[in-house]
C-alpha cells in the first residue's frame, strides 16, 4: 500500500465513524420526529434527550476530520465536491446549524410554545441533514462530479435517483442505529416499556433499511454502473457480510437478547460502507479522478499519516472516555419538573 492509499483509508475510517456516531445522533432526532405527543412520546423524546446530550456535539469531530483531510490531501476532489456541489453542503451545514441551535434551546426555552418549536426545528433538521449528506455521496458514486472548480452540473449533479436513493438510505440507516442503541438506553434505566417501544421500531427500521438497499442495487445498476459493479465483484463479500450482520441482529432484536445487537447492527453498516469503498476503487471521483492522481505530495501525505497516529494517541482515547461515561449515566441529569 502506497501513502495515497493508505491516506485514502484514513479518509475512509473517518467516513465510517462519522457514519456510525453521527448516524445514530442524527437518527435519534427521527424519533424524536415522529414520537408523538402523548406520555409515551414524552418520555421518548426525555430518553432521547439523555442518551445522546453528553455526546451529540461531539460527533461532528469526524465531520470536521473528513473535511480537514479531504482538503489537505486530495485537494483536487475537495475542490470538485465544494464547488460542484454546493447546493446540498449548503442545506446540510444550515441543517446542522439549525438542529444545534434546536437542541440547545428547547431546554432552556421558558414557553411551551417556543420549546416545542425547537424540539420540532431539531428533529426535522435531524432528517433533512443526512438526506443531503446523502445526496452528495449519491453524486459522487454516479459519477456526476468532474474534476475542476464547478465544473459539474449544480443541480442535476445531486437531483437524481442515486442521490435521492442514497439521501433516503442515510436516513433510514441513522435511524436504524439510533433504535438499536435506545433498546440499550431504555434498558439501562429498567424502562421496559421504552425497550420494547424502540426494539419495534428498530426492527421495523432494520426490515426498511435493507430493502432500500437491496433495492438500491437495481438503481445503481441503471445509474452508477461503475459502483455498481465493484459491489457485485471485488465488494461482494463485504455486502454479503453486512447483510449476514443485518438478519443476526433483526434475529437478536426480535428475541430480546441483551448483547450482540449494537455490535451486529454497527457492523452492518461499517461493512456496507467498505463494500462502497473497495468498489470505488481506486477512484476518488468515479471514473475521473484516481486516488494516485488526485494526491497531494509525498511530504503532505506523510505529514497526513502523522498526525492521524496523533489523534489516534490523543483525540479516540478522549472520546471513548466521553462515551463510556455515558453509557455509565455519569452525566446524568435530574428529570424536568414538569
Amino acid at each position: 500500500m502506497n501513502q495515497a492509499d493508505a491516506v485514502a483509508a484514513v479518509l475512509w475510517i473517518g467516513v465510517t465513524l462519522y457514519a456510525v456516531f453521527g448516524g445514530a445522533d442524527f437518527g435519534a432526532g427521527f424519533w424524536a420526529l415522529v414520537s408523538g405527543e402523548g406520555e409515551r412520546g414524552k418520555r421518548a423524546r426525555h430518553l432521547i434527550d439523555r442518551a445522546i446530550g453528553p455526546v451529540w456535539e461531539a460527533n461532528h469531530v469526524w465531520l470536521i476530520f473528513i473535511l480537514v483531510v479531504l482538503w489537505t490531501a486530495f485537494s483536487d476532489a475537495f475542490e470538485a465536491v465544494m464547488s460542484t456541489l454546493f447546493i446540498p453542503l449548503c442545506l446540510a451545514a444550515f441543517g446542522i446549524v439549525l438542529r444545534g441551535a434546536g437542541f440547545a434551546f428547547h431546554e432552556s426555552a421558558d414557553r411551551l410554545g417556543a420549546r416545542r418549536f425547537s424540539e420540532h426545528l431539531f428533529a426535522a433538521s435531524s432528517v433533512i441533514t443526512p438526506f443531503f449528506m446523502g445526496t452528495v455521496v449519491g453524486a459522487i458514486a454516479s459519477g456526476r462530479v468532474p474534476v475542476g472548480n464547478a465544473a459539474g452540473d449544480p443541480v442535476s449533479s445531486w437531483l437524481n435517483p442515486v442521490s435521492a436513493l442514497v439521501g433516503v438510505l442515510f436516513v433510514a440507516t441513522g435511524a436504524y442505529l439510533a433504535a438499536v442503541f435506545l433498546v440499550s438506553d431504555a434498558r439501562r434505566t429498567n424502562d421496559d416499556d421504552l425497550e420494547g417501544y424502540f426494539r419495534t421500531r428498530a426492527m421495523g427500521a432494520a426490515v426498511m433499511t435493507g430493502a432500500i438497499a437491496l433495492a438500491g442495487l437495481f438503481v445503481l445498476k441503471e445509474d452508477a454502473r461503475y459502483v455498481y459493479d465493484g459491489l457485485t465483484s471485488e465488494g461482494i463479500p463485504l455486502v454479503i457480510l453486512s447483510a449476514v450482520c443485518g438478519l443476526g441482529a433483526l434475529v437478536l432484536l426480535q428475541r430480546a437478547a441483551r448483547r450482540g445487537a449494537r455490535e451486529l447492527a454497527v457492523g452492518a453498516v461499517v461493512a456496507i460502507i467498505w463494500g462502497w469503498g473497495v468498489a470505488q476503487y481506486p477512484y476518488l471521483l468515479p471514473t475521473d479522478l484516481t486516488i494516485s492522481a488526485g494526491a497531494a505530495t509525498d511530504a503532505t501525505m506523510t505529514m497526513v499519516l502523522i498526525v492521524f497516529v496523533a489523534a489516534v494517541i490523543l483525540v479516540i482515547p478522549s472520546i471513548a472516555l466521553l462515551y463510556t461515561l455515558t453509557q455509565r449515566n455519569v452525566f446524568e441529569s435530574e428529570p424536568d419538573s414538569e
